[in-house]
């Protein structure tokens, strides 16, 4: 089961930091996705993790959001700086062992996300 925290109203240029706890997963051995969809729009990626910490972005927040994980605690990070209007979504998280499936975002089933809104 997996749960994003850290949502919230921030104004544009703003930061926030999304948290995802994962429970009854292999955390340690999967790697680790943020996706987000924003309203009218289809759920697309944003960043990804690997089990060894490798990273990659989407173009669209790449250089100023930034994801992590903690082995220790199931839980893994997304750092967003510079926030635009743009960025405004439900914020989710999945993990699977398999590195394509946590880029493609293919996943059949999504736990609780975390709505971020940009506005001035």
């Amino acid at each position: 089961q997996l749960q994003a925290f850290g949502g919230g109203s921030v104004q544009p240029g703003g930061s926030l930091r999304l948290s995802c706890a994962a429970s009854g997963i292999i955390f340690k051995i999967s790697h680790s996705g943020w996706y987000r969809q924003a309203p009218g729009k289809q759920r697309e990626w944003v960043a990804a993790i690997t089990i060894g910490t490798n990273t990659r972005y989407a173009e669209s927040v790449k250089g100023r959001f930034t994801i992590s994980r903690d082995n220790a605690k199931n839980t893994v990070y997304l750092q967003m700086n510079r926030l635009k209007s743009e960025d405004t979504a439900v914020y989710y998280c999945n993990v699977d062992r398999s590195w394509a499936k946590v880029l493609s975002g293919d996943f059949g089933s999504w736990g609780q996300g975390t709505l971020v809104t940009v506005s001035s």
